[in-house]
């Protein structure tokens, strides 16, 4: 069951410390200011990991060929849309809210939000945003801070180097801790409720866009894992925790350069067969398979310690929960993954029951 508490007109608040720097670069990938959009488009993307997760579809408003509207039209000329879309927005359907970033006195934050600032994210209803939207929305701010991270800059990994730690290609971003949500609370949410609102069962007439999601459908959160209070970093010039997990050669040193671009052994796999591998790592510039960036599917956040965590995500039919497990045993030779080992599923059940829901 949901349960509506909230006037659908009023402003809802989230009230945030940064843990670390955010970054949202601007066009020129400079990060001397906050870029709303960047922001937003990060918070976006978990909605859609949630929603998938909870069996619902959503598109990839990145890709031209699977983003909303559909190719095709219903009767009436209005577009066929997918369920963040509906909220968030997209071709000829604006999203349902403004938002809006300020200081706790509500003053427009303008600067890039620096660590230990205080910042409010504002939504402000433009149209009716139904229960189970605001109810999605919490849930994906409460896993934002809990268990991600915010912004862009996230796949930088650690270093234990003191020389190095604090580089700015080491540094860790986007870490947030969540200080206070609407007041009175805006919904219960129930996990069942919400999957089945996602799923079509509650939709508007006509129900959701239904998506082909073949190359995005990893970012779910039935394919989500995390482990708090541990992180993967680099060492030394010899060995990388991280590289161990993800598969890649331990050597920093140079192979070759490529103009400006330089290739360490380290960009490389060890084994560039092994499908695993070459799905977690991503590709990287000189590296096999090289037809353009693809992120790696491993994160880890090292400073401040109240935030340290390591998350990431398995591909069915590549890559398992299990063989995540193994590797993560390899580098933290305490590491009880019985109790450490966070899935999805385990993380949706705890944050529904924080909001009095029941799994």
């Amino acid at each position: 069951m949901v349960t509506d508490t909230s006037n659908l007109i009023d402003v809802h608040e989230w009230r945030f410390t940064a843990l670390t720097d955010i970054w949202t670069g601007d066009a020129y990938r400079r990060g001397d200011r906050l870029v709303r959009t960047g922001l937003l488009g990060s918070v976006r993307w978990w909605f859609e990991v949630v929603v998938r997760g909870l069996g619902g579809s959503a598109c990839d408003p990145s890709d031209r060929w699977d983003r909303c509207p559909g190719p095709h039209q219903d009767p009436s000329g209005s577009s066929h849309r997918c369920v963040a879309c509906e909220l968030f927005g997209c071709t000829r359907w604006a999203r349902k809210f403004r938002f809006e970033v300020t200081d706790p006195t509500g003053r427009p934050v303008v600067g890039a939000i620096r660590r230990n600032q205080e910042f409010i994210l504002r939504f402000v209803p433009l149209r009716p945003v139904g229960r189970e939207e605001w109810a999605l929305l919490d849930l994906t701010l409460r896993l934002i801070a809990e268990y991600g991270a915010m912004g862009g800059r996230a796949v930088l990994k650690p270093s234990d180097e003191p020389a190095r730690e604090n580089r700015p290609h080491h540094r860790d971003y986007g870490l947030v801790r969540l200080e206070q949500t609407p007041s009175p609370p805006l919904v219960a949410c129930c996990k069942e409720a919400l999957r089945e609102y996602v799923r079509g069962g509650r939709a508007r007439q006509g129900g959701w866009r239904q998506v082909e999601q073949g190359n995005f459908a990893w970012a779910s959160l039935q394919n989500f894992w995390c482990v708090k209070d541990r992180y993967l970093a680099r060492q030394d010039t010899t060995y990388s925790s991280f590289n161990l997990v993800l598969g890649r050669k331990q050597d920093k040193s140079e192979k070759e350069r490529k103009g400006k671009r330089i290739v360490r052994w380290s960009d490389l796999l060890e084994d560039p067969k092994d499908e695993v591998s070459r799905w977690l790592a991503g590709r990287r510039p000189g590296g096999e398979g090289d037809t353009g960036p693809a992120s790696k599917k491993v994160l880890s956040f090292k400073s401040p310690q109240e935030g340290r965590r390591t998350f990431g995500f398995v591909k069915p039919d590549t890559v398992s929960f299990e063989e995540i497990k193994s590797r993560l045993k390899k580098v933290w030779q305490d590491f009880r993954p019985e109790e450490e080992f966070l899935t999805g599923e385990q993380i949706l059940d705890d944050l529904c029951h924080q909001r009095g829901g029941s799994p």
